[in-house]
């Protein structure tokens, strides 16, 4: 598995790199005011893509932060439900149910 693995990160690199010596004219991009920026044209896809990739990071930011709270809140109120009772010194019978172990 290990092999494969490496062998699909190969076909990958190797995909992108005859990408980009395909790719090597160079072209104008119309900015605002009037400005432009010259430049090959895999450096503009692969900053577009970067981009992209930043943009949607920054958007999921808060959901993980809200997902992470909440999950933290929860394995807390588990462990406080799970946690026993010093007040009782009796065994547990066998019709007791058991906490839930968190899997």
């Amino acid at each position: 598995m290990k092999y494969l693995l490496w062998l699909l990160k190969a076909v990958i690199f190797f995909t992108l790199f005859a990408f980009a010596l395909n790719n090597q004219r160079d072209v104008v991009v119309h900015l605002f005011f009037g400005t432009q920026w010259q430049a090959p044209l895999v450096l503009v896809v692969l900053l577009a893509f970067s981009a992209g990739v930043i943009v949607g990071i920054i958007g999921m930011v808060p959901r993980w932060w809200k997902h992470r709270k909440a999950a933290q809140r929860a394995a807390a109120a588990q462990t406080a439900a799970a946690e026993p009772t010093p007040s009782t010194n009796a065994p547990a019978d066998e019709s007791t149910p058991l906490p839930p172990h968190g899997i």
